[in-house]
């Protein structure tokens, strides 16, 4: 790919910066979008078969050294002979980009602060660097990446990462990374999950709306220039709206059987995600073999989510309500009275049903979509494209009070379309409509006070009231969703449970950054004040060093709450101050 433009000034003017995206996108080339199970047909599924690498994900980033048409025929010639060696000739004909771990790794001795801003570098991928027929999709200007296994963009996790740069002052990077998610949108008419070939079929929680906002709110865009995109997006989001019938679905448009319309989470393909094709491939041996499309794109659609995975997305007991206390106990379960019950193992994902689900999240962050709309083409004197944005916002507004919003128990719960039901396990999802300003101030209120009895653990606001082997529940705690709750809570006058959710938090990325000198994707809340802090665990691939929206968030809370401890914390301290 052409080299990048040198890097704009902080101070360049917006419409200056504007233009030089527009060159330096109109320069990037055609982008390549066969993925890796397309290209390589049965080399790759052996190559997956075979656990030629330990982590799925690995072959499908891995970079050809070869015309790909070269490759595959090669190893038609080949694989059938006797002795053939798979393992030698994947890594004769294409390269393996691992980082290194200890990229991440701090000085010993150096504040959390500086180690954050340090890694703004290390974390910067650039588009000189896109190799030709490889799953990395092209952008035309640098951008960070979350770090680890993840080398790539990814949507929701940008935002978060965004937050952080703002707040270093890393404006012309914050601009670039906004001006790569339009180039997205332009030439994909949506954001993918992520920068590859793989990720195309999907998007993941629709975050520019907020992007756009943060950068004028920076002074390096006007979002006004953006309206183009942020309309484009909607339309992907609402393709199909237009035929549905009441109690019925089109890819990601919901009407309710009431006539309400709402969105889901969908992708576009049916098959084994290619960059857990071993994983899926396995759950799917556990459920009849005609419902292995819907089961391949139930998982996928929880990918878009961003939540991969969580009980969250799992048929629940029949009769499980969402005023139930501590959520659902799922079948099998043994937990304790008075514990967070424990959902059964990784086999229970044969039991996913995401595209029945309408979630509070994904709902919340579209009516945020649609006001910005609403507010866009009001400031550029398109009177009857406010009005339509508005009235649409108010209409998705009015229908996740009517379904989604539980008054007994004072939380919003996702909702299941099929069933016409609220779902009945409490997530970390249900602040989303108070940092997108979609409750009422009573509803946040009643939120405040089911947060603090069931979703607040010593460590942090908690990710699910449901324990269970998957990442995104109990026991781990989430960057975006830490963000979340505290800036929602504060902008409705919540501020002493926002600071309160906000210091736990750092102590918790403290206390590990003290401990081990690095900030992770994910961490164990402790769930009593005397444990120790530690990283997080369940999932499909180990724990991960970085991490972009780890650091972003962490970042912006230093900036917010600047007495709390963690200010002043050093990696590998002689005498650690927190737990």
């Amino acid at each position: 790919m052409n080299a990048p433009l040198s890097a704009p000034s902080a101070d360049e003017p917006t419409g200056a910066a504007a233009t030089r995206f527009n060159v330096q996108a109109n320069l990037a080339p055609q982008p390549d979008t066969l993925t890796p199970a397309d290209r390589y047909a049965e080399l790759f599924i052996a190559v997956q078969r075979s656990q030629v690498f330990d982590d799925s994900k690995t072959f499908v980033d891995c970079v050809p050294l070869r015309e790909p048409a070269v490759v595959l025929a090669d190893y038609r010639a080949r694989c059938d002979r006797p002795g053939f060696d798979l393992g030698a000739f994947v890594h004769a004909n294409f390269s393996v980009d691992r980082p290194e771990r200890t990229a991440y790794a701090s000085i010993p001795g150096q504040p959390l602060q500086a180690h954050i801003d340090a890694l703004w570098t290390v974390l910067t991928r650039h588009p000189s660097a896109h190799p030709a027929h490889a799953s990395l999709l092209p952008l035309p200007l640098p951008y960070v990446v979350p770090g680890g296994r993840f080398a790539e963009l990814y949507y929701w996790d940008s935002y978060f990462t965004m937050i952080g740069l703002g707040c270093d002052a890393e404006l012309p990077r914050l601009r670039d990374m906004l001006h790569n998610f339009a180039y997205l949108i332009d030439t994909y008419g949506h954001v993918p999950n992520g920068t590859r070939t793989y990720y195309l079929g999907r998007s993941q929680p629709p975050l520019f709306a907020c992007m756009v906002e943060l950068a004028e709110q920076h002074g390096v865009v006007d979002a006004l220039d953006h309206l183009p995109q942020l309309r484009a997006e909607h339309a992907w989001w609402m393709a199909g709206e237009d035929a549905l019938a009441p109690g019925s679905a089109h890819q990601h448009v919901v009407r309710l059987a009431s006539g309400q319309l709402l969105n889901r989470h969908w992708d576009a393909r049916d098959t084994p995600r290619e960059e857990s094709w071993l994983e899926d491939t396995i759950t799917a041996d556990a459920c009849d073999v005609s419902a292995r499309g819907d089961l391949f794109r139930h998982l996928r659609a929880a990918c878009e989510s961003g939540w991969d995975f969580s009980s969250r997305w799992l048929r629940e007991p029949s009769g499980a309500m969402a005023t139930a206390p501590r959520s659902f106990v799922p079948r099998g379960s043994d937990a304790p009275e008075g514990k967070p019950p424990r959902a059964a193992s990784a086999a229970t994902l044969a039991s996913i049903c995401t595209t029945d689900i309408v979630p509070i999240d994904l709902n919340a962050l579209l009516y945020k979509l649609e006001i910005t709309i609403a507010r866009l083409a009001s400031r550029s004197g398109d009177r009857a494209v406010a009005d339509a944005f508005a009235a649409r916002a108010q209409q998705r507004r009015e229908a996740l009070h009517a379904m989604l919003w539980d008054a007994d128990a004072g939380a919003f719960f996702d909702f299941d379309w099929r069933l016409h039901a609220r779902r009945g396990c409490l997530t970390g999802a249900t602040v989303v409509p108070l940092f997108t300003g979609l409750a009422t101030k009573s509803q946040a209120r009643a939120l405040a006070a089911t947060i603090r009895r069931r979703l607040l653990a010593p460590g942090g606001f908690a990710t699910s009231e449901c324990a269970s082997d998957q990442q995104w529940d109990r026991p781990n705690g989430w960057a975006p969703l830490q963000y979340m709750a505290v800036r929602g809570l504060a902008d409705y006058g919540q501020n002493k449970l926002a600071g309160d959710i906000a210091g736990r938090w750092l102590a918790t990325v403290a206390a590990v950054y003290e401990r081990e000198g690095k900030l992770i994707e994910k961490y164990a809340l402790r769930e009593v004040s005397r444990a120790s802090s530690r990283g997080g665990g369940g999932g499909e691939y180990p724990l991960q060093d970085g991490f972009g929206w780890t650091n972003g968030v962490t970042r912006a809370l230093l900036a917010a709450y600047p007495q709390h401890s963690a200010s002043g914390c050093v990696a590998h301290a002689a005498a650690p101050q927190h737990r």
